[in-house]
């Protein structure tokens, strides 16, 4: 059964009550931290923002969510308080308490509720996970951990990986529609294709979702995420998890190695919500999103979210018309042993004049961008994508320290078009031809896991045992005619009368994959948690089937199996610092031999990369950085004579820079740098040996601000940029995307209009207009960044 890692919900409510029942909670704060006094002088704002700077300035972690403080203020803390007395004077007049849940670790609580409430997100589950929910940093723009696979979900400070976890703050003020749009400021993701049909992306320089078998995962699981592009409406967080993930997600179904990334659905606030948003965007694209969630019964255990949303109009990029529609249902119940999950997702998305990718014929190179606004692609191709998900997730608490969960999902996509393939340039003027395409994709995809997570001690040492069993499995359909070929420009684009190739018609089946694996992985930890050594095995096998498109000819059937292994250890200096060193692997499909070589046909066995990563993460009072530096190493079939081998390799090594949180009050950022040499280290042809991967820059540099004025209270202005290195469009380097960089900028407004909170919002992506190549997929197909664009959005929250 397919592999998945539930969302851990509110810790179960015996224990809850039980730590509830003492006369005070703050009782549970060790008498050395009760009794120490420190000078602070923390300024007046937001409860949670200030209760943030304070745990920052005390030398603890304090977890809570944003619903639970919601817009009650603060007048803030000036001069010396023990620990004790500063939670005291701060919650003074609120509902509000803290727990300690582990080692200088609290959580926020709201004594005789039933359950732990974190803004949007309930949890419950084992114990010792109480210290890892998922709440946010200081600043609101990410989340402090998120979903770490067979580990279930985990605190950044309890991971030997790095981990990005984006907010839905952060996806609002953004004016995020796609996830391409959330992870545009992460320095360790490149955005290989966007604005046009599809989305697709590298991760630590290694393709991610370019394929037609959908890579992201929902709520942990693969195979139930929309295929081709994932919208924000139904998110609550977007989650990268960086690096190989073997052990922790098993094989990605497309063979990704560098990351995995993660949609958590949204779910009922137990204060509930209505909220209506209106937006303007492009030439003249207008839509609306309504988001309402409520909670129902004895301790609010029953709760629905449905988001519904639709936009249409001409887009910013000449003869272009997009139309919109998503709708999401949330349902989840919250007992004291059992929690339950189902979510339903339909979207539809239609295109006129898609963009669509170029590529470059062979001793040419890449002429100088055109106008982002301009569209050779003809005016009448067209697109239109379908895309149905479900996702049943189960978990049960047989008692304190031992759970089981389970969950069942399907996903369908849909894709119809009539479009260019592929813009071929030809000559330096930026001549191209491309040939005319009729097609229907469909892909099913049926995912299901079952496993259990238990916590038990042996002498001084303390585990959590994971165990898994899931499988995964996707079927390809594929019909296709191609029409004429039609010449034009990049520049000064020829439209053609319109062209019609023959139809598609029905698609037939063309691929079959299975997935199917065990996991074990074992936590342990000593030194009251100071100390963890995480060590895990998971057994993947891979079946697979092809029939021939036209004739439907079945190829050979092929199954293999792989063991994949890794190992992470985690040493605390201080409570708000970490080191660790990790080894994990990662798992693709092996290549099939082409019809050139001697055994031509033959499935390679699956490729085993292999990634090594060390760093240093710290909390520092309202700002949290990470650094760290990997090596990921992934073989690939050659010819080697006349035979088809793994004899080929890439290697990556990285360094990554991460801060983000508050600089100073009012003052927000989001950052990173990530250094990447990515090299061909083995190739079929020895002059490319030592050259830089196609698609890898070198140097990405991302940096967002926000600045609350003291001016004028509510008002926030923002500013990005975004800078990506040169990119090599092929193996030989005799190409390239030059370096770009690109300035955002934006503005929120916030006020009560009546006895609603009313949210203005302004961004100006591409400020100053610039032309250039975005990025660069693995089959070398590159794209056009977009024009100026200016979004705007009102939101009431009633």
């Amino acid at each position: 059964m397919m592999q998945t890692t539930p969302l851990l919900r509110a810790i179960r409510l015996a224990a809850l009550a039980l730590s509830l029942g003492g006369p005070a909670l703050l009782g549970a704060l060790p008498a050395q931290a009760q009794s120490e006094t420190s000078h602070y002088d923390i300024p007046a704002g937001p409860l949670g923002t200030v209760l943030s700077q304070f745990a920052a300035a005390s030398g603890v972690m304090l977890t809570f969510g944003s619903e639970q403080t919601g817009n009650q203020q603060s007048n803030g803390l000036h001069g010396n308080y023990s620990l004790e007395q500063g939670f005291a004077h701060l919650l003074q007049g609120s509902d509000l308490q803290v727990q300690k849940t582990g080692e200088r670790r609290y959580v926020l609580v709201t004594p005789g509720s039933g359950s732990l409430d974190l803004g949007t997100t309930s949890i419950t589950g084992l114990a010792p996970n109480a210290s890892a929910l998922v709440d946010e940093l200081p600043g609101g723009l990410q989340a402090r951990g998120g979903r770490a696979g067979l580990l279930g979900n985990k605190d950044t400070m309890d991971l030997p990986f790095s981990i990005s976890s984006y907010t839905e703050r952060f996806l609002k003020n953004q004016r995020a529609v796609t996830v391409a749009d959330a992870l545009a400021y992460d320095a360790s993701v490149s955005i290989s294709q966007t604005g046009g049909m599809v989305d697709s992306y590298a991760v630590r320089g290694f393709p991610y979702a370019e394929g037609n078998v959908g890579e992201m995962t929902f709520d942990g699981v693969y195979g139930v995420a929309p295929n081709y592009r994932v919208f924000t409406q139904y998110a609550e967080r977007i989650e990268v998890f960086k690096g190989a993930s073997g052990l922790l997600y098993g094989m990605s179904p497309d063979s990704g190695v560098g990351g995995v990334i993660n949609i958590v659905p949204k779910r009922a606030p137990d204060a509930g919500l209505l909220e209506l948003t209106g937006s303007y965007s492009g030439e003249s694209s207008v839509g609306g999103h309504i988001d309402v969630g409520q909670r129902f019964g004895a301790d609010k255990r029953f709760g629905i979210r449905v988001n519904a949303a639709h936009e249409q109009g001409d887009t910013g990029i000449d003869n272009q018309h997009r139309e919109l529609s998503v709708g999401s249902l949330a349902l989840d119940y919250r007992g004291e042993r059992l929690t339950a999950t189902l979510d339903a997702i339909v979207q539809n998305e239609k295109w006129d004049a898609p963009s669509r990718v170029y590529s470059l014929a062979s001793g040419l190179k890449v002429p100088g961008a055109p106008d982002g606004e301009t569209n050779p692609t003809q005016k009448w191709g067209w697109s239109e994508m379908d895309d149905r998900s479900l996702l049943l997730g189960m978990e049960y608490q047989l008692h304190d320290d031992f759970e089981v969960f389970a969950n069942v999902g399907n996903g369908f996509s849909r894709v119809d078009r009539s479009y260019d393939q592929l813009l071929s340039i030809t000559n330096a003027a930026g001549d191209i031809s491309s040939t005319q395409r009729d097609a229907r994709f469909e892909v099913e995809r049926d995912t299901a896991s079952l496993g259990f997570r238990t916590r038990f001690d042996t002498a001084a040492i303390k585990h959590e045992l994971s165990v898994q069993a899931s499988q995964f499995q996707v079927t390809n359909y594929l019909s296709l005619n191609n029409g004429v070929t039609l010449q034009s420009n990049i520049y000064d684009p020829v439209y053609y009368p319109e062209q019609t190739p023959a139809s598609a018609g029905s698609a037939p089946r063309v691929s079959e994959t299975e997935l199917s694996g065990v996991a074990l992985a074992d936590t342990l930890s000593v030194l009251d948690e100071r100390v963890q050594l995480i060590l895990g095995l998971r057994q993947q096998r891979v079946t697979s089937d092809n029939w021939d498109r036209v004739t439907r000819v079945r190829g050979t059937p092929y199954s293999d199996r792989a063991l994949t292994p890794s190992a992470g250890l985690i040493f605390r200096p201080t409570p708000n610092t970490m080191l660790y060193a990790s080894y994990i692997e990662g798992l693709s499909k092996g290549d099939v031999a082409p019809s050139t070589a001697s055994n031509a046909g033959e499935t390679l066995a699956p490729y085993e990369s292999e990634q090594y990563e060390v760093g240093f993460k710290v909390d520092y009072r309202n700002l949290n950085a990470s650094i760290s530096a990997f090596q990921i190493t992934k073989p690939s079939g050659q010819l080697d004579g006349t035979v088809y081998r793994a004899g080929a390799e890439q290697r990556n090594r990285g360094i990554e820079l991460n801060v983000q949180g508050e600089a100073s009050a009012g003052l927000r950022l989001l950052s990173g740098v990530t250094l990447l040499d990515a090299e061909l280290t083995r190739t079929g042809n020895t002059a490319n040996e030592g050259n830089q991967a196609v698609g890898a820059p070198r140097l990405q540099a991302k940096l967002g601000v926000e600045w609350d004025t003291p001016w004028l209270a509510g008002f926030t202005p923002t500013a990005g940029i975004i800078h990506v290195g040169k990119q090599y469009i092929d193996q030989a380097n005799s190409a390239h995307l030059p370096a770009w960089t690109r300035f955002d900028f934006g503005a929120r407004y916030v006020t009560d209009i009546g006895d609603q909170q009313v949210t203005f919002r302004a961004n100006l992506q591409n400020a100053f207009n610039r032309n250039y190549w975005s990025g660069v997929s693995q089959w070398s197909a590159f794209s056009l960044g977009a024009p100026r664009t200016l979004s705007l959005s009102t939101s009431i929250a009633f």
